[in-house]
């Protein structure tokens, strides 16, 4: 029992350090760390397989909250139930609140100087890099048919060109998918609801490549 307890505190001390060294490079909102919770807990710990990545990404951008504090809450308890969710949650936030409230103050002092403002927008164009870096992992572990990429590109244009809620594309996206598999099966269509190891390792080898 012992052994067990400390292995759980083991998890839970990884847990804390990882989030807390992840927390500080959420710059541009959660969706710009999903590659570097990929690298620190599929690559380095394997904790999560590659697959997985694509499940934490929709569970945590269809709940309430941020993306990077619902994703450290899907680790968390996966991991080790909810302490495991509570330890990485407030691991990854803490780094966040303190350097936020550092750069109110600085940004209060220093807000009309040129170089500060110059700065501000290098993380800009940085942190469009970072967003297209997830999207593309992202697509490539979730886009595996024609009709997966029908329902990603409409829900592009709809976000684009309309001023649809991005709620009812949440919702709308399991409804689509749902009637797509149950539309398959009745006609007797293969119906693939997720990538194959070989597809998957390659898009990986694809990615490792390039990026």
């Amino acid at each position: 029992m012992k052994a067990r307890n400390k292995d759980h505190f083991n998890v839970l001390m990884q847990l804390f350090i990882i989030f807390f060294k992840l927390g500080p490079s959420t710059f541009g909102g959660g969706y710009a760390m999903i590659a570097a919770i990929e690298r620190e807990i599929v690559n380095k710990k394997a904790w999560l397989e590659p697959d997985e990545i694509g499940d934490m990404v929709s569970v945590a951008g269809s709940a309430p909250g941020g993306v990077a504090v619902n994703s450290a809450a899907f680790v968390g308890y996966k991991l080790a139930g909810v302490a495991g969710a509570a330890v990485a949650v407030f691991a990854i936030t803490l780094p966040t609140f303190l350097i936020v409230l550092i750069l109110s103050i600085l940004g209060m002092l220093f807000k009309d100087v040129p170089k500060v403002e110059a700065a501000l927008k290098g993380v800009h164009a940085a942190v469009v890099a970072l967003i297209i870096v997830a999207a593309v992992k992202i697509g490539k572990a979730s886009i595996m048919d024609i009709p997966t990429l029908l329902i990603a590109s409409g829900c592009v244009v709809l976000l684009l060109f309309t001023p649809l809620h991005s709620l009812y594309l949440i919702l709308g996206g399991p409804v689509a998918g749902v009637s797509i598999i149950a539309v398959k099966r009745v006609l007797g269509l293969s119906a693939q609801t997720e990538k194959k190891v070989k597809d998957q390792q390659a898009d990986l080898n694809y990615l490792e490549y390039y990026i």
